[in-house]
This record gives structure tokens, C-alpha cells and sequence, in this order.
């Protein structure tokens, strides 16, 4: 697997980088052909956290996974523990609907690992969607204390979700 480590307005130390490479190499067991795989590591520093992002394209999923922590290390340790619940979870999801996409997973040593419960629907909930502008939307949100928010769009009539980023900021998904 090809690895590239990178920061931005972080100088990446040689042994930052080693680490980091050490921890995703590991990854590739999970592969079938972690040849053709490439990494790209991003670090980022914002106040006193440190923020690395860990891509890895697959020819059909991407994985992907993001984590802040205090310490550099610390987080590319829980990036790793993401990434490899995600190919967990894609190896069952893909297994149960016999999909194409197996190929990419190593499944030998997929199977002789503890498999996680697979998730299921627990509620179901109908709601009155209401037309309301996004700042209406924002504050209904608050309101109910979630982080998203379904509503209708005002001005298109179209389904709106609002959501609460890790930022603190809010972003918008709208249905075409």
C-alpha cells in the first residue's frame, strides 16, 4: 500500500510519519490487493487538537475516517480503530447482498476476527414536515437539542436537512 502523510500548517516529523505508517500498514491484511490501495494521511492542527483525516480509495467504496485529539498519536490510534470498524461493516453489509464490491476485502482474515453485531432499525418515527426558512430550521434544531433537523424548504417546496458540524457551524442537504 502506497502511503503519503502530509500536514497542513504542521511540519510532519520523520517519526510522525513512521508512526503513522506503521498504524495504516496494518490495514492491509484487511485487503485483497493492497497493492493497487494508496493512503493519504492529512494532519491539522486547530487551537490545541490535533486532526488527522486517513483516505483510502478502494475501486468501489472509499474509506474514510476523521479524528481530534490532543495528541498526534492518539489520534491516528483512533482513526485506525474507525477505519477498521468501517471495513468491518462494509464486509457484512457486502457479504449478506453478495455484491461485486468482496473483491476488495481479504475475507480469510476477515472471518477469523470477532464479528460486531450487525446494526439494525430499532425505531421508527413518522414526522409532519413543516415549511420553514433555514433559520427557522436552525433553531427548531436547538430547540429539540438534535444535530439534524428535516424540514421543508420555503422557497423550492423541497425536502431540507440542517445539520450540526463538528465546527460548531451548520450545513444544509437539499433533495433535487
Amino acid at each position: 500500500m502506497d502511503i503519503i502523510v502530509r500536514g497542513s500548517k504542521l511540519e510532519i516529523t520523520s517519526a510522525m510519519e513512521s508512526y503513522a505508517k506503521e498504524k495504516i500498514g496494518k490495514l492491509e491484511k484487511y485487503l485483497e490487493d493492497s497493492s493497487n490501495a494508496k493512503a493519504t494521511v492529512l494532519a491539522k492542527i486547530h487551537g490545541h487538537l490535533h486532526i488527522v483525516e486517513v483516505t483510502i480509495p478502494l475501486k468501489n467504496l472509499i474509506l474514510r475516517a476523521e479524528e481530534e485529539q490532543e495528541d498526534f498519536y492518539a489520534a491516528v490510534d483512533v482513526v485506525i480503530d474507525k477505519l477498521e470498524r468501517q471495513i468491518r461493516k462494509n464486509k457484512t453489509r457486502i457479504t449478506a447482498k453478495k455484491n461485486k464490491e468482496a473483491k476488495d476485502f481479504a475475507y480469510d482474515y476477515l472471518q477469523s476476527i470477532e464479528e460486531e453485531p450487525e446494526e439494525k432499525i430499532v425505531k421508527r418515527k413518522k414526522i409532519e414536515v413543516k415549511p420553514m426558512d433555514e433559520e427557522e430550521a436552525i433553531l427548531q434544531m436547538e430547540l429539540l437539542g438534535h444535530q439534524f433537523y428535516l424540514f421543508k424548504d420555503i422557497e423550492t417546496g423541497e425536502p431540507s436537512l440542517v445539520y450540526k458540524r463538528k465546527d460548531g457551524n451548520y450545513g444544509i442537504i437539499e433533495a433535487e
